[in-house]
């Protein structure tokens, strides 16, 4: 199965105020560098060896010139949604395609990969970027700024970068729920400490690299995904699509844990900005709510049936929706462009002024 990780750095603080988009530029964001899975790999996964790829139509239906980008949508990301609302660039591009240059990299990058986690096995499995690798890769593209504009102008880019980081659903859907590979030696709770012990180690070494604007995303609705609905529909003989509560309240046990720890790391990395990035609560009233944002869809994907198609079972043999933006999701597990587009609007009005306060 494939991953969501619509885990995109977005946080739902009510008591925050709408701010004008010009909160970016006068905070002087420099760049935007992301980490994680398929919600954020911009197309990592088409110079790696493996299936998990979306560089093939239907994928890039909306996108500009209708081109499969090896994004997992029918169009933009979140955060080329972002990256455009900074006055950064239209588009945020993946570090390995092999077009980028030094140049490129100063107002940022992805490094995410669809089919990754935070648990390293999770990328192994299916040959995708680990988070070592992706952290590597940063490391790698440090070096080539340096060299591009010499330290002290690098470390000034990055200490005004927003680092974003989006894992985590694809390690309980691969490792806890689908295959369980880590269920045979971790309980529930054990196993949500690994990962955020993985999370911690993380956001230090980004902050020992020079990173002070920080946030990683909480885990979604996982059991509101159309291929979990689908599954439990199998398992449990219930024709009803519905949400999978269980695995809705692991999701947010992990958050509370995720929550705290963001608080802690927040007080003790001096001169820096952690956030705790909600992405639950958005979804989940988008799920409830759906003609509030203007959805029609929101128990299917767009792709084929929309019960099971992802990655390469979404493919030119499969028929697709007349309206995408109609849909929350464009494939069985990642959001439709109108979706990404929702959630950077709301990154945008609630986590920014967190992180740039």
């Amino acid at each position: 199965m494939m991953h969501f990780l619509i885990k995109f750095s977005i946080i739902f603080i009510n008591l925050i105020p709408v701010l004008p988009l010009t909160i970016a530029s006068s905070a002087n964001v420099t760049a935007v560098f992301a980490f994680g899975d398929s919600t954020f790999d911009s197309g990592n996964n088409n110079q790696l060896p493996t299936v998990f790829r979306s560089n093939h139509p239907p994928y890039g239906l909306d996108f500009p010139g209708r081109v499969p980008t090896g994004r997992f949508s029918d169009g933009k990301l979140t955060i080329d949604f972002l990256s455009s609302r900074l006055g950064l660039k239209e588009l945020l591009p993946a570090y390995l395609d092999p077009l980028i240059t030094d140049r490129d990299l100063l107002t940022g990058v992805s490094f995410a990969s669809a089919g990754s986690g935070l648990d390293e096995l999770t990328a192994c499995e299916i040959n995708a970027l680990s988070m070592r690798n992706q952290l590597d890769y940063f490391a790698e593209a440090l070096r080539r700024i340096r060299t591009a504009v010499g330290r002290k102008e690098a470390g000034r880019i990055v200490e005004k970068a927003l680092f974003i980081i989006s894992a985590g659903t694809n390690d309980m859907l691969y490792n806890f729920y689908g295959l369980p590979m880590r269920k045979v030696s971790y309980s529930l709770s054990d196993y949500h400490d690994l990962l955020l012990r993985n999370v911690e180690s993380i956001i230090r070494e980004l902050y020992n690299k020079g990173a002070r604007r920080l946030s990683i995303a909480g885990l979604p609705p996982i059991g509101c995904l159309p291929v979990q609905m689908t599954l439990n529909t199998l398992i449990s003989h219930n024709h009803h699509r519905s949400c999978v509560n269980d695995q809705n309240m692991d999701s947010q046990h992990y958050n509370t844990k995720l929550q705290a720890l963001t608080s802690t790391l927040q007080a003790n990395l001096s001169d820096s900005k952690v956030a705790y990035a909600v992405i639950y609560t958005p979804l989940m009233d988008m799920i409830i709510n759906p003609s509030k944002y203007g959805f029609e869809k929101t128990k299917e994907g767009c792709c084929g049936t929309g019960s099971i198609e992802m990655g390469f079972l979404c493919n030119i043999f499969d028929a697709t929706c007349e309206s995408p933006a109609k849909y929350l999701f464009w494939d069985a597990v990642h959001p439709s462009q109108a979706t990404y587009l929702k959630l950077a609007k709301i990154f945008q009005q609630t986590l920014l002024p967190h992180l740039l306060d």
